[in-house]
């Protein structure tokens, strides 16, 4: 399967008349980059956890083809490497698990109980592994799906690895800013770096030396293993996830799929743009700035199109991966994510959870009185939040997802499973619009209630006075791709629970709608008039 983009979405879309579209970012030509590897054939494989799939890219004509599609065996890969017959083993990051997709395309399992499955190598024909996560395990699996052999565990979050010329493997402890090393054939482990920017890849140059990426810092250094001397190679914006070299040149990913070649005389050339990895819930401060959840990222973006990263994980304060988000003042948010609800406060590298124990939440809406409303998916309910008390306003809803209020203080619920709006009345709901296909993200904006439909790709604006409906806009990037069935992703604390598609949206003080295509990883903005 080849393709130039993650998701083939409309050239054009069918509006309504009166109403105009624009794209605030371009599609994402990947759902981030995670792992990445030189393959056999020279080019890069470029593993994406949120989206699903394996890309490869030929880096010198930019040319992109999926190797493992989103909806196939392989569930959030985050690192691969290929054996000496070609074949490439993959760790399955959420799932916990280590596949094989053969040079022939059969995929099949080795292994399903390394949960946090992350940095993956081969050296002298023997397969290594290690979990991301803490107290993690770093292990030689047998090539026949035998017991793993343990060599350290209990560590601090280890990631991509890789074997040195003294045959030794080298991993990153992110949990403790370090680099560390082993014997692969017994012995004890030496400290080789501390005091690091985020440690989250290690490969090795030409000359033996260690390259590492570091998450928090956006630095890409060269240390030395003999002495542990460091050299700045390159400084680029946090959240890089890996690197690979083509040939003796250097490649690095970062999360938001951007890939960069840091050239020799340390200046970089983007080999691929980046984009937004996954975006999720939208809302809009009172100074017209628009936020995105993306991912491992909460993004800004001003009036004037400028695009900054306000929070990130790993950075001080994150409250973990956002899915709902809802702006209420003062550059703080109510948002929803790793079964919490929690209050941000970006500026201030804080956050306070408000409630917490809760399965699968997605949208959030905050009433004018204070009252916080979150749809939990998993658990088919609606929780409210009133000051420290939190109580199920609804029960046995069919995959809530979307949240808000109306200017009268009623909560409405996307019944994304249901395809309908309800109201939540007392203890129970009431049908506030049906023969939807599969709505997710709702806003209000005086009497006019807007529903993003993930199913039938539309957005449509229903009259809560008059219940008459308008198909705005058609064709929107919503939902899974045409032809694609998304595997769940099961997530892993702390990093995320299960995660899903959410099509989320807001309004701007000027009544701007604005989008997330979360098909193409794009930001849509609708508006009415001129």
């Amino acid at each position: 399967m080849t393709s130039t983009a993650r998701y083939t979405a409309a050239t054009s879309f069918d509006l309504a008349e009166g109403w105009h579209l624009e794209r605030l970012t371009s599609p994402s030509r990947l759902f981030g980059a995670n792992g990445i590897r030189t393959g056999p054939d020279g080019r890069v494989y470029v593993a994406q956890v949120a989206g699903s799939q394996i890309t490869a890219i030929d880096i010198d004509n930019g040319a992109l083809e999926t190797v493992s599609a989103q909806g196939s065996d392989i569930i959030a890969p985050d690192d691969l490497a290929f054996a000496d017959n070609g074949d490439m083993y993959v760790t399955e990051y959420y799932d916990g698990r280590v596949s094989i997709r053969e040079a022939n395309g059969a995929t099949k399992l080795l292994r399903d109980d390394l949960p946090g499955a992350n940095g993956i190598t081969f050296h002298q024909g023997r397969l290594f592994v290690n979990e991301c996560r803490p107290g993690g395990r770093l292990m030689e699996l047998p090539l026949d799906g035998g017991a793993p052999k343990v060599l350290q565990d209990n560590l601090p979050m280890p990631n991509a690895m890789e074997v040195g010329p003294d045959g030794k493997l080298y991993y990153p402890l992110l949990g403790a800013n370090e680099i560390w090393r082993i014997d692969p054939n017994g012995g004890e482990p030496e400290r080789v770096a501390d005091g690091l920017g985020g440690p989250d890849a290690v490969k090795f140059d030409a000359a033996g030396n260690i390259v590492t990426t570091q998450v928090g810092s956006g630095q890409v250094l060269r240390i030395d293993p003999r002495n542990g001397e460091q050299t700045l190679l390159a400084q680029l914006s946090p959240g890089l996830d890996n690197l690979t070299f083509v040939d003796g040149r250097l490649f690095v990913s970062g999360f938001t799929g951007q890939i960069t070649e840091i050239l020799a005389t340390g200046e970089t050339r983007i080999a691929l743009e980046d984009g937004l990895t996954w975006p999720l819930d939208l809302t809009v401060g009172t100074d017209g700035t628009l936020y995105i959840a993306d991912g491992t990222f909460l993004l800004a973006r001003t009036t004037g199109g400028t695009l900054s990263v306000a929070g990130m994980l790993f950075s001080p304060g994150y409250p973990g991966y956002i899915r709902g988000l809802t702006a209420t003042g003062d550059g703080e948010f109510v948002v929803t994510g790793n079964g919490t609800i929690s209050r941000y406060a970006p500026a201030r590298n804080e956050s306070e959870v408000v409630a917490e124990g809760f399965d699968q939440l997605y949208g959030v809406s905050v009433s004018a009185d204070g009252v916080i409303a979150a749809a939990d998916l998993g658990a088919g309910t609606v929780i409210m939040v009133d000051g420290s008390s939190s109580t199920v306003a609804a029960r046995d809803l069919d995959h809530p997802t979307g949240v808000a209020f109306t200017t009268d203080g009623t909560c409405l619920v996307a019944e994304t499973g249901a395809g309908r709006i309800v109201a939540v009345r007392g203890s129970g709901t009431d049908t506030v619009i049906d023969g939807l296909e599969a709505p997710q993200g709702i806003t209000v904006v005086g009497s006019t209630l807007y529903i993003v439909d993930t199913a039938a790709k539309t957005l449509v604006g229903f009259d809560l006075e008059t219940k008459s409906r308008q198909t705005i806009a058609q064709h929107l990037p919503v939902g899974a791709p045409p032809g694609i069935t998304p595997k769940p992703l099961r997530g892993l604390e702390p990093f995320s629970g299960p995660q899903g598609p959410f099509a989320g949206i807001s309004a701007g003080p000027d009544g701007t709608l604005y989008v997330s295509g979360d098909a193409d990883g794009s930001v849509l903005a609708v508006r009415k008039g001129a």
